[in-house]
């Protein structure tokens, strides 16, 4: 609990101290209503417990909600989690479709928060041969998962979607979070890989993907077969398993 209340303090006054577009403020999950809580979790913007067993079982609720919160700038596009599965969880987010100014922020206030904590004696944890080190394994590397909520309904009823989003290192969720199912159609598809690559490279498979997407379900609207826009080795489901 202790150590938990000082990565609070720490990255909260390292916080504190930012301005222009990311000047914000903390709200801590112990000063918060249910209902105040309910609505950030609905507007995307705040974590919910954990209620899986594997993360129960890891710790990660042990005395919750003491040294949790969540710090926003003014205009709720950066977001920093505190203490949820790892210390901290920086978020750049905003409605429309201009991904660059949403990595473009997301960079910035990365290193803006890294350098008032390094005043501080503290760093991001890196390995030279890992990368970054997060709770979860799957995210060790970058450490970046860049996402977009796309609404597909067509799309995702392709017997191949699955196939698709394989061969193109994407992957999908719902717009809840992890564990949670599309609804309408819209998902929250981002990048599979965390390793391997650069933040860049991995921003340039999602971009492609996602407009890879939307021709492809623009093209079902008008009725017409997308075949020609699956990746090579992905075959059409007129042809699959008829090879004598």
């Amino acid at each position: 609990r202790a150590e938990r209340r000082e990565v609070e303090r720490v990255v909260t006054d390292a916080l504190s101290n930012l301005q222009g577009e990311f000047k914000g403020r903390y709200y801590p999950l112990s000063n918060m209503t249910e209902e105040e809580q309910d609505k950030l979790i609905d507007d995307h913007f705040l974590f919910d417990k954990p209620v899986s067993p594997l993360l129960l079982a890891s710790g990660m609720a042990r005395d919750w909600p003491d040294g949790r919160g969540i710090w926003h700038n003014d205009a709720k596009t950066f977001l920093v989690w505190i203490n949820e599965e790892d210390h901290t969880r920086l978020i750049s987010m905003q409605k429309g479709g201009n991904i660059n100014q949403v990595f473009q922020r997301f960079c910035k206030g990365l290193n803006l928060v890294e350098q008032e904590i390094r005043k501080k004696g503290w760093e991001y944890m890196w390995n030279e041969h890992l990368g970054y080190v997060l709770t979860c394994p799957s995210n060790l590397g970058t450490g970046m998962r860049a996402g977009v909520h796309i609404k597909i309904p067509n799309l995702s009823k392709d017997p191949r979607f699955e196939t698709f989003l394989n061969a193109m290192k994407l992957q999908k969720r719902g717009t809840g979070g992890v564990d949670t199912a599309a609804v309408g159609g819209t998902f929250d598809i981002s990048n599979a890989d965390r390793l391997g690559k650069s933040e860049v490279e991995l921003m340039q498979v999602l971009i492609d993907g996602i407009d890879r997407m939307v021709q492809m379900e623009k093209e079902l609207e008008k009725g017409k077969s997308i075949d020609r826009l699956f990746p090579a080795g992905i075959v059409s489901e007129t042809k699959k398993g008829r090879k004598w």
